[in-house]
């Protein structure tokens, strides 16, 4: 298994202190072992492989889905939880060379749907995942970010079809977002959850459907010929049809044609004990409203339901303890500098996880070149708990050889290119990040 990051990356150590697998128990799933045969098989029990395993189940179909470790071990279990618009990185520009001013649309018009399948989905099969958030904030870093919020409003209203609010730097503090901002933007779209918990949610409604989900069940080899056959360590699979679903934690050769098409990033969480009242009126920071800012290195931040303070930042290009610790101590400053108030409180909860970007800033969800009867979906750009279940859905429809049910915009069907550097393609974000330490954005 050829990846990109040193081994700590993909090892327990990382996700030792994420405070998700507190709040609620994992059910066992457990390993595939001996021969078994499916119609579907998916490898990844995240956001999009779930959501896929359901629709597919709820459809008649035999799926299995085949986990290295957990359901939501990976980035669906530790992410912030946001459900929010978003999935590429890439701007209207860019978006509009590529597909053009009706393709750019779609793909808005998407966005919006994944957030709305998203909460469908919780209420459809009684998903217990601590919902809150009416809509997200972005909150201005900068006097000349919040200027630029006017035009974006502009933006949304045209693209979403919603009326962003705008919140000027004096109204900060009666609506509880006190702290070094000059403004903010909310838009009433989406909402915050519990990730892992969504995660077995979808998991519990899947194996509810019919669908089989072996955790601990590495996939270390695939051969294609009539079908596909995977080599697990306890057991081998065959199935008439596959779905890769890895995404940031995905492997070079499984198969070879992800090679260099993705790029694996670090975001970084840390959690603080429940505040108390008395220190929540002392920030003056009391909403519930899932925020974030504008900078390159974005840092995203909300207070919890249980009176809990998550805050988030992207960065971070290496792997070991030592990485892990230097990243630590600096998410831990940007949080005492935004919250100075809270300098005092503990973090125990503290923890990082991959992403994946693309070439092009783009997601993608469909089949694999020259692999017939293969499909992928990856490259969510942060953004993977609406979109990433959203392409689960696409998938389904697709492996079953059938146009999608819904909006399957253009921007999601071509697949990825590869990066020039190929295994060396993390070196392309190390200018960037410094020149985001160096400038604060």
């Amino acid at each position: 298994m050829r990846r990109l990051y040193p081994a700590h990356a993909y090892s327990a150590a990382p996700r030792a202190a994420c405070y998700w697998p507190e709040t609620v128990a994992a059910p066992p799933f457990a390993p595939a072992d001996g021969e078994i045969s499916t119609d579907v098989a998916v490898i990844g029990a995240g956001f999009t492989g779930l959501s896929a395993a359901l629709h597919l189940a709820e459809d008649g179909a035999d799926v299995t889905v085949l986990e290295a470790e957990t359901p939501g071990w990976g980035a669906s279990g530790r992410n912030g939880g946001f459900c929010c618009l978003g999935g590429a990185a890439a701007s209207d520009a860019a978006l509009a060379r590529r597909v053009g001013a009706g393709g750019l649309q779609e793909y808005r018009t998407t966005e919006r749907a994944a957030v709305v399948l998203t909460r469908d989905l919780i209420r459809q099969h009684g998903i217990d995942a601590d919902t809150h958030s009416e809509g997200e904030t972005l909150m201005a870093h900068s006097a000349r970010a919040f200027a630029g919020f006017t035009g974006e409003a502009r933006k949304v209203e045209a693209h979403y079809g919603v009326t962003p609010r705008l919140i000027p730097p004096e109204d900060l503090e009666g609506e509880g977002l006190r702290g070094p901002f000059h403004g903010a933007m909310t838009t009433p779209v989406g909402f915050a959850l519990n990730p892992l918990k969504y995660t077995l949610g979808l998991a519990r409604a899947a194996r509810a459907a019919g669908a089989a989900i072996h955790g601990h069940t590495p996939v270390t080899g695939i051969r294609s010929d009539t079908g596909f056959t995977l080599s697990t360590p306890r057991g081998r699979i065959r199935a008439r049809r596959l779905l890769v679903a890895t995404n940031g934690y995905s492997a070079d050769d499984l198969p070879p044609w992800l090679r260099a098409r993705y790029l694996p990033v670090q975001s970084n969480v840390i959690v603080t004990r429940p505040l108390t009242g008395a220190e929540i009126a002392e920030q003056g920071w009391s909403s519930r409203q899932m925020c974030y800012d504008a900078r390159f290195l974005l840092h995203y931040f909300r207070l919890m339901p249980d009176g809990r303070m998550l805050f988030g930042m992207r960065g971070g290009l290496g792997s070991s303890p030592r990485a892990d610790a230097r990243m630590h101590r600096r998410i831990r400053a940007h949080f005492e500098a935004m919250f100075p108030a809270w300098a005092h409180v503990e973090t125990p909860w503290s923890w990082n996880g991959l992403l994946s970007i693309a070439p092009d800033l783009t997601p993608f969800a469909g089949p694999v070149p020259e692999m017939p009867g293969a499909y992928a979906a990856l490259s969510f750009h942060g953004n993977g708990v609406a979109m990433g279940t959203y392409a689960g859905a696409l998938l389904a429809d697709l492996v079953q050889g059938r146009v999608p049910q819904r909006l399957y915009p253009q921007v999601m069907q071509a697949p990825p290119r590869r990066f020039r550097l190929g295994r060396l393609r993390r070196a392309t974000l190390w200018p960037l990040y410094a020149y985001a330490a160096v400038t604060g954005g």
